[in-house]
């Protein structure tokens, strides 16, 4: 199987990923921080390094202003309905992912706030003045995606972060696309919030996500229960990161994602994103001259990630990703990829595109090896 499906989830696993889930398993698995045994003291010393490797990878100021959610989704529901009151108004971009617009869109059709959706630019990055503009004096946060999932683009958030500011907005980033795939520095670029999955860039499994959450703001906790702190209180406990985590965590998951953000550490995310993009720009210019072969996702010279997005004449591009799997033993992903307004500004909404995410552990010749494919597909060999 060539796997090029990484923007849904990265495969195959760091093995020591796996080796870390396993001994977990077979060695530590107890409530971490729930108990004075061995078994709970190691358990919570799992989940202690992965959070302090997140924190070393966003440059956060302190390691207990991440917190640990189910997945990207799960993060992004938490800062959102954590953080907004009624009555107030948010920016958002026209193409965000699902995970964005429809809490958004279910808080606005309930009457609690009002939206407004920002387009973005020809080369498909969010402007900061559009961003400005649609800015009023009842807005309280600017909530974009720091790269979006079906055309790549990324976005310059330190420029997204300064406009959210002067309109006296807090920003809110969808970075399920962009962490442990570029470089993110959230005090220096002045992030309130940034939600993403653990499972994609950062080589960890499914069931870990994450949410950064600046030293100051306070969210509402969706969830109360137990931290394994302050057990005397009858109120859940104020501090982080427990304010924000309640019950008994994906501790092996987390132990697996620890292994992954220690090996992304040390073969560095520079060379991770130089490989990805190698792979990505091989395969778009193998397909850029091929007759019934549209690329979508290639636009100007603005930063990217590895994903390409396409379409071939005449097929549908669930009927494109199917072939390539029954018959070429390649994976992509084919239809809207849960963010229907990303199609609408490409223009391939409602019957979707083909996208391609290149990763880390793809092979020299899988680029060759899928363009062609595609391109017979198309015809146009």
């Amino acid at each position: 199987m060539i796997y090029l499906d990484n923007a849904a989830t990265s495969w195959p696993k760091p093995p020591a990923v796996l080796a870390a889930m396993r001994e977990f398993a077979e060695r530590w698995a107890a409530n971490p921080d729930r108990g004075c045994h061995r078994m709970g003291i190691e358990a919570g010393q799992r989940v202690a390094q992965a959070r302090a490797g997140l924190a070393d990878l966003l440059a956060a100021p302190d390691a207990s202003c991440v917190v640990f959610t189910l997945n990207g989704t799960d993060a992004l529901n938490m800062a959102l309905k954590g953080f907004l009151r009624d009555g107030d108004h948010v920016v958002t971009t026209s193409y965000e992912h699902n995970s964005v617009s429809r809490p958004l869109a279910g808080l606005e059709r309930a009457g609690r706030l009002s939206v407004t959706r920002v387009d973005p630019q020809d080369d498909l990055t969010l402007s900061p003045d559009a961003v400005r503009r649609a800015c009023n004096p009842k807005t309280r946060l600017v909530a974009v995606t720091a790269a979006s999932n079906v055309f790549g683009a990324l976005n310059d958030l330190a420029s997204l972060a300064k406009a959210a500011h002067d309109a006296g907005a807090a920003i809110l980033v969808d970075a399920a696309q962009m962490v442990g795939a570029a470089r993110i520095d959230v005090a220096a670029a002045g992030l309130d919030m940034v939600a993403f999955p653990c499972h994609k860039g950062l080589f960890g499994p499914m069931g870990t996500g994450a949410l950064y959450v600046r030293p100051g703001l306070d969210l509402r906790p969706l969830r109360e229960g137990g931290t394994g702190a302050r057990s005397e209180d009858e109120t859940h406990p104020e501090e982080m990161p427990y304010r924000l985590e309640a019950g008994t965590p994906n501790a092996h998951g987390l132990a697996g994602l620890a292994a992954g953000l220690a090996f992304l550490r040390d073969t560095g995310v520079e060379r991770v994103r130089e490989r990805e993009l190698a792979l990505a720009r091989a395969f778009s210019e193998r397909l850029s001259g091929v007759k019934g072969v549209t690329l979508l996702s290639a636009r100007g010279s603005a930063p990217r990630t590895s994903i390409v997005t396409l379409r071939v004449s005449g097929m549908a591009s669930q009927e494109v990703a199917a072939a390539l799997d029954g018959r070429y033993g390649i994976a992509v992903r084919g239809g809207l990829h849960c963010a229907p307004g990303a199609h609408r500004a490409l223009g391939t909404f409602p019957e979707g595109a083909v996208r391609a995410s290149f990763g880390f552990f793809n092979a020299e010749g899988d680029a060759e090896s899928a363009a062609r494919a595609i391109a017979e597909l198309a015809g146009g060999v």
